[in-house]
């Protein structure tokens, strides 16, 4: 049986200079879902780092449309559409996300991509449109859909139930709200944005760009009795010392099991 895992992409807030966008790709069962794009063509640099074949990635889900979590799938459509025309991508391609979200990226593609790429949208590449509480069914999981409650931009996190029980859910890139709870609560691994330290808070004012820090992400996962917390979305000025500090603040609030990813990094669930 092929392993469950997740590798992380990229872990960086949207300036970040000494790591990628935060992105990721969900692999059980032979099949993949990558899951944002990071901000340009950097995705495809990190994905060859990671040894992951974008050939036979069929699934594609992006949280919302910030550039640097959406810019990067536009290169993810260049690649993919080349390999079509050239007979070197078997089966289709499906991107999956709310109404802001491909609305954004078709026409981004639209507007820049060639007619030899953008032929094959609606053909071998399709957008499609999610709606809050929508439920999919994806590599072999129940993939639920749900909206984050954002007041900056809508945005979309999900929920995944493997065959064996077993449930990953992603928050997005900002601070949880109530409307998340059935979703987030008792999850074995919960995804969580930290865009600094709460010791630095003073310094980077998360919480006036609606963003959290491992405290507040630490007291969330203890509060909903999740197992393992996975920390992203970081600033990026600590890189040598970013997991031990992030791991220490979340240690003082949450007694399960706690990973702060380095770009490239696996965590296998």
């Amino acid at each position: 049986m092929s392993k469950r895992k997740i590798t992380i992409l990229g872990t960086g807030n949207a300036m970040v200079k000494n790591c990628y966008n935060t992105c990721f790709m969900v692999e059980n069962g032979g099949e993949f879902l990558l899951v944002d794009a990071g901000g340009g063509n950097g995705i495809l640099t990190q994905l060859d780092k990671a040894k992951l074949n974008l050939k036979k990635v069929h699934q594609m889900y992006i949280t919302h449309a910030h550039t640097d979590h959406i810019l990067g799938a536009v290169w993810v459509v260049r690649q993919i559409a080349a390999w079509i025309k050239s007979g070197k991508y078997k089966g289709d391609f499906t991107i999956y996300g709310n109404d802001k979200v491909i609305l954004t990226l078709r026409c981004i593609c639209d507007l820049t991509l060639w007619d030899k790429f953008t032929c094959f949208f609606d053909e071998r590449i399709f957008f499609q449109v999610v709606n809050n509480a929508d439920k999919l069914r994806l590599l072999g999981a129940d993939f639920e859909v749900f909206d984050i409650g954002s007041e900056k931009e809508k945005q979309y996190g999900f929920r995944m139930t493997f065959a064996d029980g077993q449930r990953l859910t992603c928050l997005g890139d900002e601070p949880y709200s109530a409307c998340s709870r059935a979703y987030a609560e008792g999850s074995d691994y919960l995804m969580s944005e930290a865009f600094c330290l709460f010791a630095d808070a003073a310094q980077y004012n998360p919480y006036e760009k609606h963003h959290s820090t491992a405290k507040d992400a630490a007291i969330l996962a203890e509060e909903l009795g999740v197992k393992n917390l996975i920390l992203y979305h970081t600033e990026d000025d600590h890189m040598e010392t970013r997991k031990q500090l992030y791991m220490e603040e979340a240690a003082a609030y949450f007694d399960g099991r706690i990973y702060v990813p380095e770009d490239l990094e696996v965590i296998c669930l």
